[in-house]
């Protein structure tokens, strides 16, 4: 599969995947969205929970990882990450998107490590963020029920990924997540939001990041 860099409005860069004509980030801006989808809407969620338990749902680049570490120790707050990814990106396309040049030199460090570590166990990149990268199928990925707090649903989207939205996966998503638990995604297609109010989901619509008008939170309630 080909994979491109190109530079998104906010100037930070995402890869794009010609033969699917879809990006890994938005094109009105990586970093903002990033920011607003999984860290505003996401992560401030769960802020006074002093440990937060986090599955992101589309590893990829490794950027809503680098942003909860960097929350992680503004905050002083304890992360549990895990992200499944299976189809891993290429180390030098990791090095030429260059996310560590948006972020405090402190922090280049680990997320190099982060793409170096070693897949599917744990690894404490500090005493407040462990971290762990799951290489497999996320229909092949046993579960485990009511240990997660906070999902990142950050697939591509269903026009080009159509299976990764399927209610027999979004279905592992609410029994991962625990009670009060919170799935979060930029995706707002109707018939998501109606597949995942079938699973038992409560629906917030709330605004999306630039160039998206809404994006959805859906709450194990």
């Amino acid at each position: 599969m080909k994979r491109e860099i190109i530079q998104t409005a906010d100037g930070s860069n995402t890869i794009y995947i010609p033969e699917m004509d879809e990006n890994y980030h938005s094109s009105h801006g990586a970093l903002q969205e990033a920011l607003h989808v999984f860290i505003k809407n996401g992560l401030e969620l769960k802020k006074d929970l002093s440990t937060i338990n986090i599955f992101e749902m589309g590893f990829g680049t490794g950027l809503n990882s680098l942003l909860s570490y960097i929350e992680s120790d503004k905050k002083n707050q304890q992360i549990l990450y895990k992200g499944i990814e299976a189809y891993p990106v290429e180390q030098e396309l990791i090095q030429a998107i260059r996310y560590e040049d948006l972020v405090d030199e402190k922090y280049h460090a680990g997320f190099q490590q982060m793409h170096e570590l070693s897949w599917n166990e744990p690894h404490a990149l500090t005493s407040n963020f462990t971290f762990e990268k799951i290489h497999a199928k996320i229909e092949e990925y046993q579960v485990k029920e009511e240990c997660v707090d906070l999902v990142f649903y950050d697939a591509f989207g269903p026009r080009a990924q159509e299976a990764m939205w399927h209610p027999s996966i979004l279905k592992k998503m609410y029994d991962m997540l625990k009670p009060n638990g919170t799935l979060v995604t930029y995706c707002a297609k109707g018939q998501v939001k109606r597949d995942l109010k079938a699973l038992g989901f409560t629906i917030e619509s709330v605004p999306g990041p630039p160039g998206k008008r809404e994006m959805t939170l859906a709450h194990k309630v």
